[in-house]
């Protein structure tokens, strides 16, 4: 007689079967229906209060995600989807998420009828294969240097954020400054690191009109002697240095036995001799600017000052290499070792100037800047937060244009071709998967329904209408007018996307969601905090009911 056997913890809860199957689309569909709404250009805001009492306004689903606190693993897994698009292409966020929640909602009668969920799987790998070919027949190249083009391009990438009311000043502010960081590598690559090279200043003040890209660095601080220094020199001379400009103080406790009283002279000679030979290294090289990310002591800022030398200590290790991309300078880690092929030379002005009640130093108008600030005017912390999330979008967008210079109509229309391409190659596809390919060709059409939604239109009416549009005339580019919710030739109104967004779109909600439905198996066993209480209190197990 067999006995049975419990091998999990008494505390632990497990789903299994189809019931885990159903919760994970539960959870997805949930996270999929908080931003739904914050799709297109008539979408809505979302207010939340983060952890600190702070209140965070925005319609970035990767923003609204990123602040949510969700328990269901599924959900979890929804939301790191949001990140890697963000981090991949820097758009297209709640595409991603709305797409993946309707694909496993397509999926779910599927389960019903009890088709295996390898067979579904199959059938989305496949309709994933075919629609990145349609896209492909859809997208057409763009000249990257035609500035109008590619403005219209980042305009129509960010029509649906909260600065598109300012014009085309973020689509502007975006170009320069990917323009700026690019750096060409020979044989056709090319290298544009906005995260390192391309830095966000917001100084809350001003109107948004002053937003500009300065040609060059702009970092927090003032000068080490305020009043004895320069704080605006043309032409300067930079040197940059890893090293402190002070005595070597000891790791940890040091014991120094004197006999005589002259030996302490002594050793304070020694200390001061040390900054002194520094201070002459660095001077034999007549730099006007001096900038340190370490200590400067008031010995060595007194030698500096006396030669007319500029001194500004303690930035940041970003900051530095910032700054010798922008003028052609290189870090130098010892005093003795400076070269002057180590001097920048490229800039063209040296200048703190205090706005607010702090001062802020300028290394502007160089002559070659690969790294660049911009900076970012407005009237309260929440509207500059919201207009950097918008530029960092913008600055994504005219990146993946740069490296892969092809566009795809926006509005719905890719999704509203991929959808008919589909329905009409299913026939083509044998067997049981024929059911799930076409599920994906109808889940494509989430995205024309929800700008449809959000614009108050009728749906049903401007969907049928969109269908039959496509129906006439495979491969067209009619989609759904965003501001209006009609339906318009959005190539007439120029509405476009980079391929590049819409490809990695695709890949990651349909890749997500066959992985969500491989998963057959939910076991969730004791929380943290209970193991540190010795056990007690049971497993903190949320279910698929409140995501």
């Amino acid at each position: 007689m067999q006995v049975p056997v419990t091998v999990l913890n008494a505390s632990t809860k497990r789903e299994t079967g189809k019931k885990a199957q159903f919760a994970n689309i539960a959870a997805a569909k949930a996270v999929a229906d908080i931003i739904r709404t914050t799709l297109g250009p008539r979408s809505m805001l979302k207010m939340l209060l983060d952890p600190n009492g702070g209140i965070v306004l925005t319609n970035d689903g990767h923003a609204i995600l990123r602040e949510i606190d969700v328990s269901h693993p599924a959900a979890k897994s929804m939301i790191q989807l949001s990140r890697t698009q963000d981090e991949e292409v820097g758009d297209g966020t709640t595409s991603v998420i709305i797409l993946a929640g309707e694909m496993l909602h397509m999926a779910e009668p599927f389960l019903e009828k009890n088709i295996h969920p390898t067979v579904i799987v199959r059938g989305f790998a496949r309709a994933l294969e075919d629609s990145i070919k349609i896209i492909d027949q859809l997208a057409f190249p763009i000249d990257t240097d035609n500035r109008e083009q590619m403005l219209n391009v980042v305009n129509s990438c960010i029509g649906t954020k909260f600065t598109h009311r300012f014009g085309t000043l973020m689509a502007e502010l975006a170009l320069d400054a990917v323009r700026t960081v690019t750096v060409d590598l020979g044989g056709g690559a090319k290298e544009i690191d906005i995260k390192n090279y391309a830095k966000v200043e917001k100084i809350p003040g001003g109107t948004i009109e002053d937003c500009r890209v300065l040609k060059g660095v702009m970092f927090n601080k003032d000068v080490v002697v305020p009043g004895r220094m320069r704080r605006r020199i043309a032409n300067p001379r930079i040197l940059l240095l890893d090293c402190p400009l002070e005595y070597k103080k000891g790791e940890n406790q040091t014991n120094v036995e004197l006999t005589k009283e002259e030996d302490w002279a002594a050793l304070l000679k020694q200390e001061e001799e040390q900054i002194q030979r520094q201070c002459e290294q660095i001077l034999a090289f007549k730099p006007d600017v001096v900038i340190t990310e370490k200590g400067l002591s008031d010995l060595a800022a007194h030698y500096l000052t006396k030669a007319g030398v500029s001194a500004i200590r303690r930035l940041r290790k970003t900051d530095n290499n910032r700054i010798a991309r922008a003028c052609g300078a290189t870090i130098v880690n010892r005093t003795d070792e400076i070269r002057e092929s180590d001097i920048g030379t490229g800039a063209g002005l040296f200048e703190v100037v205090k706005i607010g009640d702090e001062f802020f130093t300028f290394i502007v108008d160089c002559s070659q800047p690969r790294a660049c600030t911009v900076l970012l005017r407005g009237a309260t912390k929440d509207i500059l937060n919201e207009v950097e999330r918008n530029l960092t979008d913008a600055m994504g967008v005219a990146r993946n244009i740069c490296l892969d210079p092809r566009l795809v109509p926006g509005g719905g229309a890719c999704e509203m071709a991929i959808s008919h391409g589909l329905a009409e190659r299913a026939a083509g596809v044998e067997g049981v998967e024929q059911w799930p390919y076409k599920a994906v060709g109808v889940a494509m059409e989430v995205i024309p329904r929800t700008l449809a939604q959000n614009c108050g239109a009728n749906v049903i009416r401007t969907l049928t209408k969109l269908r039959a549009k496509h129906a006439e005339s495979p491969g067209c580019s009619w989609g759904i007018n965003g501001e209006s919710g009609e339906v318009a030739d959005l190539r007439a109104l120029g509405v476009w996307e980079p391929y590049q967004v819409k490809a990695q779109t695709l890949k990651t909600a349909i890749e997500s969601a066959q992985m969500l439905l491989r998963i057959d198996d939910i076991v969730s066993g004791l929380s943290k905090k209970d193991r540190g209480a010795g056990g007690r209190g049971g497993a903190q197990v949320e279910d698929h009911d409140n995501v």
